[in-house]
């Protein structure tokens, strides 16, 4: 039986490098000159400013930019428009004055006819009338607007004897007027109106 070849001894010392010589040493530094790198080696990262868990992925924060609302400058207040001074409701004519105009003692002032004239020039007529009695101090006007019987081209059957008196209640036509009512019969009747006019304010 064979014995088994024995084992190498690890435990035995190296075989001694040799050193080099000076020649040797020269040639290699003239050599290791000549050699150029094939890859750069990677720069090193910068190291974060601050700390983070390395264990989660690192989400740099974006910069959102903050959109400028412009200020609306404040709407002025509008001063509230003063109330219009209201006109005082018509005031028929007084019983006595009625009767001394019907029996002549009262004298009237002046007269305006609207016989065979249409709405739109019987209104704008009796409306510079009444104003130039208003101004002129008058107190008694006589309006004749006719019974309605004439017929005519440019009249209008009636229409004047029952729109004047709603234009006497106007607003425009209160502030030239006191009062209204129907005429005596010797001064036209249903077909005439005696109107107050209203006085100057001093």
């Amino acid at each position: 039986m064979k014995r088994p070849a024995p084992l190498p001894d690890l435990t035995a010392p190296s075989r001694r490098k040799r050193a080099l010589s000076e020649e040797e040493r020269a040639l290699w530094e003239s050599v290791a000159k000549q050699v150029k790198p094939l890859r750069k080696k990677p720069a090193p990262a910068k190291a974060h400013a601050t700390a983070h868990d390395p264990g989660t992925p690192h989400i740099a924060a974006k910069s959102v930019p903050i959109k400028s609302v412009p200020i609306k400058p404040a709407a002025p207040m509008k001063a509230a428009p003063a109330p219009r001074p209201q006109m005082p409701p018509l005031a028929p004519i007084g019983r006595r004055d009625r009767a001394k105009l019907s029996r002549g003692k009262q004298e009237i002032d002046a007269r305006l006819d609207l016989h065979g004239m249409t709405q739109i020039r019987a209104h704008r007529v009796l409306f510079t009338f009444l104003q130039r009695a208003h101004s002129d101090g008058l107190t008694f006007v006589l309006v004749i607007t006719g019974k309605g019987k004439v017929a005519g081209p440019e009249s209008e059957r009636g229409v004047l004897r029952r729109q004047v008196p709603e234009w006497l209640s106007l607003p425009e036509f209160r502030s030239l007027v006191v009062g209204f009512e129907q005429a005596h019969i010797g001064h036209g009747g249903e077909g005439a109106l005696y109107v107050r006019v209203r006085r100057v304010r001093a």
